[in-house]
């Protein structure tokens, strides 16, 4: 069982250091808590593997070992409730008192702890639309009333996916402390600055980490829309503890997680020149014509980059018959079968066409093999809008070989006639054991001129064997629909390292970090980048990081835009 402390009776390199930023001790007299109650495509020659990468040796600064706890909460009830909520057996509880001045002496009793990780919980106040009474604060960064940064909490995101996990609804933000209770105007005014919640003893508390890793999390007891009245008081003081009995759990994973370790960033990594293209065209598409644009199907298969794109009027759309007569649409850069630029035009709907030049290659060789009388093995995965759109161009001619276990059963009208073609987002060394299986099936058999799997997919999966040679761990970030974002995970896996793929940073369950020291980093060529530096930015939070690059080269291919987007020369 943890142990409890009343604070009342106990008077690096491109390093980060994973704790706050502190600008020291803040004046008692400053001020927490306010809660009531606390060109065409260009021939780009594909990179080598064995290009050296750029970061430096690594070696552990000390043994691992088990991280120690430290949770500090300012009211007997709320240290009884952290208590009990399953912490390791070895963190230690303090209990602050009530208030910033309180808050700043117990600062000494937290770091006699000699923890690894410091923790603040507690009840607080709602300041944010969207925020209800029992929903979860987790802390971006720590404020007082002044507006100063007393501490910032980067791994939030990691600690907010596993409490997600455990049910509860989370908000991560900005917290405010202030000296006595936020009510009313004062409310408002805190709640214009940016900040989600208020308490009074956080932005106090944040230099007991001294540089170690540091959250916040307040369980929401009352807000501006609902305050809290003596009816409510005990019932929602109550639930609030009851909340906080559930947090020992993903507090102990974080705890776990927390350590020294380096992060390897795979490059490239995230958008390919194909992807960037694709999201060009809409957004010039809602410049020339405004919102809203249809889009067949997802441009790219990333959520983000989706969301991102619909919050700013681009409508989504599985099929035509969903885009009214005459309006704009775009077709995404996976590709389309003919037939769907016939149902187009008897719809009189103005096409732009995102096809990415790469994928339209692969068009361009089944419309050439299935005209000259060759019957085409399309090697890929059923479903793919990508696969749909190449089997359409000759429908009948050409069959869909998903694995090297379907050759054995394949059919053709003349084995001397045989070429074989692939979707662009293959894992190489899975495509390269079909085409040795179709080779021993049909010796006769051709592929294309040049490769068909891009540039990219094969560059990005290089990268990622790259850092598995030297990780325990790789994190791939991208959408679960995108396949060339699954192939890098599968491609670290077949080389023997844990590899998760994740939608982004409040994915990676902390139970997959502890006790990898070294973790590698790659993104899916449709996803945004920004989602990298989110993650290496989360996993810096946890302890001091070393961050290096493993490169096998750089990306230097751009596609020129379809011509219904592109802006006049001097324009």
């Amino acid at each position: 069982m943890s142990s409890n402390i009343s604070a009342s009776e106990n008077t690096g390199d491109r390093r980060h250091t994973g704790g706050p930023p502190t600008t020291g001790e803040a004046s008692a007299s400053t001020s927490p808590d306010g809660a009531a109650a606390q060109a065409p495509a260009r021939a780009v020659p594909r990179i080598p593997k064995q290009a050296v990468g750029t970061g430096p040796s690594w070696t552990p600064g000390r043994p691992p070992r088990r991280s120690r706890l430290a949770v500090a909460a300012a009211l007997r009830l709320e240290a009884l409730a952290a208590g009990r909520s399953g912490l390791p057996t070895d963190a230690v509880v303090v209990r602050t008192g009530m208030g910033p001045e309180r808050a700043s002496r117990a600062n000494q009793a937290v770091r006699a702890a000699k923890p690894d990780a410091v923790a603040v919980v507690g009840l607080g106040g709602g300041l944010a639309p969207g925020v209800r009474p029992g929903d979860v604060i987790v802390a971006s960064e720590v404020r007082t009333g002044d507006g100063t940064v007393t501490g910032r909490c980067p791994s939030a995101p990691l600690l907010a996916g596993e409490l997600r996990r455990a049910g509860l609804t989370v908000h991560i933000g900005p917290i405010v402390s202030v000296p006595r209770l936020a009510v009313g105007t004062a409310r408002a005014e805190l709640a214009a600055t940016g900040a989600i919640a208020v308490d009074m003893e956080s932005a106090y508390l944040s230099p007991s980490a001294a540089g170690k890793p540091f959250a916040v999390v307040r369980v929401i007891v009352d807000t501006a829309a609902e305050p809290l009245g003596r009816i409510d008081l005990a019932r929602r003081g109550v639930s609030g503890l009851r909340t906080l009995r559930r947090l020992g759990g993903p507090l102990g994973a974080w705890a776990a997680a927390v350590g020294q370790r380096r992060v390897l960033l795979a490059e490239p990594r995230a958008f390919c020149a194909g992807v960037e293209r694709a999201i060009e065209v809409v957004e010039r598409a809602l410049e020339l014509h405004g919102a809203p644009v249809y889009v067949r199907k997802q441009i790219v298969h990333n959520t983000h980059v989706v969301n991102d794109l619909a919050s700013r009027g681009a409508v989504f759309v599985d099929e035509l018959d969903e885009v009214p007569p005459g309006a704009t649409v775009v077709f995404s850069a996976h590709g389309v079968a003919p037939a769907v630029h016939v149902e187009a035009a008897g719809r009189n709907l103005d096409v732009i066409d995102a096809t990415c030049p790469l994928v339209e290659k692969v068009h361009a060789e089944a419309r050439r093999f299935t005209a000259r009388g060759d019957t085409v093995l399309l090697i890929g995965h059923a479903g793919h809008e990508e696969v749909d759109g190449t089997l359409g161009e000759a429908p009948g001619r050409i069959t869909l070989v998903e694995s090297a276990e379907d050759v054995p059963s394949l059919q053709v009208e003349d084995p001397e006639r045989v070429t074989y073609l692939m979707q662009t987002t293959l894992a190489v060394d899975e495509a390269e054991e079909v085409v040795d299986a179709l080779k021993a099936r049909f010796p006769a058999i051709v592929g294309p001129g040049s490769a068909d799997i891009c540039y990219a997919t094969s560059n990005r999966q290089n990268a990622v064997r790259r850092v598995a040679s030297e990780a325990d761990l790789v994190l791939v970030v991208g959408s679960e629909n995108s396949a060339n974002s699954r192939r890098l995970a599968e491609v670290a896996r077949r080389d023997g390292v844990a590899s998760h793929l994740v939608e982004s940073v409040d994915e990676v369950r902390l139970e997959w970090l502890a006790g990898a020291d070294t973790i590698g980093i790659s993104a899916g060529a449709s996803a945004p980048p920004s989602l990298v530096h989110e993650l290496a930015d989360a996993l810096a939070g946890l302890g001091a990081t070393t961050v290096a690059t493993r490169s096998i080269g750089t990306e230097s291919i751009a596609f020129t835009l379809p011509k219904e987007v592109r802006r006049p020369q001097g324009g």
